[in-house]
């Protein structure tokens, strides 16, 4: 136990305890908060921001940020319902238009920080300009999407006893899941992690380091496209100010999950926690039923400066023990020398 709690999943336990601390708290004070089915509303009315999140993870693990995801998920709703009313493609077209857009503009921020050395920071900082710009052009006004298909994502349910979930929640988790095995038990996954570690290092080590960046932010720009796609499932409409401001709630809930902004540790269980624990807030300030919703905002807030906190905290603690033992075998020589 010990040696579980010295290691890097600390902040992650930290986060989960703190998660099972606020459902018992919440369940205590509101008659209903404890069920299967308020659980599952989390995963539910928030299907979007865990795919958002999961995707931020493997930028941020490599050191990155990507800013433009809340903008390139209003960009997917608007390009999902423009062709859906005015050109009547198949949904599922739609669908895979849709992707590939994500993808070529998380290409294109990953080609201009790998090959031009540019800060993540101010590129995607372009790329949210960009997107939320494109969906102006598309259109000023919501579009209504009345697609069968979308409409019928859009009403059903997976029922789980007395409680349900729905497809893009059921989406929200596979991508999830696909992320921790990517990160955990693939190449790929730890060549994301060497790259935030010390990208330097990786590449006297023969890692792939251009392409894996490039990777990266596609992947990113992928998860935010669908995550747009199923946003749109939840609100059947397109609208230019769709996702504005939810590129902050995917960092935060990274953060709070115990990813380091620094890259090089963290893992898609806690960002899941982290966005559990962003729902929980939601859910409290609901049932609580005087509070504005901006309270939300507030505690996300405070949660990050105290995970930051932490993870300083962590850092130095782990690199008190590293000279700490430094010290140990190099005054066992010395001794044994005498």
């Amino acid at each position: 136990m010990t040696r579980l709690l010295g290691s890097r999943y600390l902040s992650t336990l930290v986060v989960l305890v703190l998660f099972l601390a606020m459902f018992a708290g919440g369940s205590i004070a509101y008659p209903g908060f404890f069920s299967l089915r308020e659980f599952l509303n989390f995963f539910v009315n928030n299907d979007y921001l865990l795919i958002l999140a999961v995707g931020m993870t493997f930028v941020i693990i490599s050191g990155g940020i990507d800013l433009s995801v809340g903008s390139m998920l209003g960009l997917a709703t608007m390009i999902a319902a423009s062709l859906l009313q005015k050109t009547h493609l198949n949904p599922l077209l739609v669908i895979v238009i849709v992707l590939l857009s994500g993808v070529a503009l998380g290409f294109l921020h990953g080609c201009l920080i790998q090959l031009f050395d540019l800060p993540p920071f101010i590129i995607t900082l372009g790329g949210l300009y960009l997107a939320r710009g494109l969906c102006y052009v598309v259109s000023i006004d919501t579009i209504a999407v009345n697609d069968p298909f979308f409409q019928a994502a859009a009403q059903s349910q997976i029922h789980i006893g007395d409680a349900f979930l729905k497809p893009g929640a059921v989406i929200g988790l596979a991508v999830a899941v696909a992320g921790a095995y990517v990160l955990r038990f693939t190449r790929f996954g730890r060549i994301v992690y060497a790259i935030g570690g010390n990208e330097q290092s990786a590449l006297l080590m023969g890692l792939p380091v251009a392409r894996s960046k490039i990777a990266i932010y596609a992947l990113s720009g992928f998860c935010s496209a669908l995550a747009g796609i199923v946003f749109t499932f939840g609100t059947t409409s397109g609208y230019a100010l769709h996702g504005k401001g939810m590129e902050l709630d995917a960092i935060a809930s990274v953060v709070i999950g115990g990813t380091l902004l620094t890259g090089g540790a963290g893992t898609v269980f806690g960002t899941v926690l982290g966005v559990l624990v962003y729902a929980a807030i939601q859910e409290l300030i609901l049932f609580q039923g005087t509070l504005n919703s901006w309270w939300t905002r507030i505690a996300i807030g405070f949660l990050v400066f105290v995970f930051c906190a932490l993870q300083k905290l962590f850092e130095a603690k782990k690199g008190t023990s590293v000279v700490g033992s430094s010290a140990a075998h190099e005054a066992a020589p010395a001794a044994n020398a005498r």
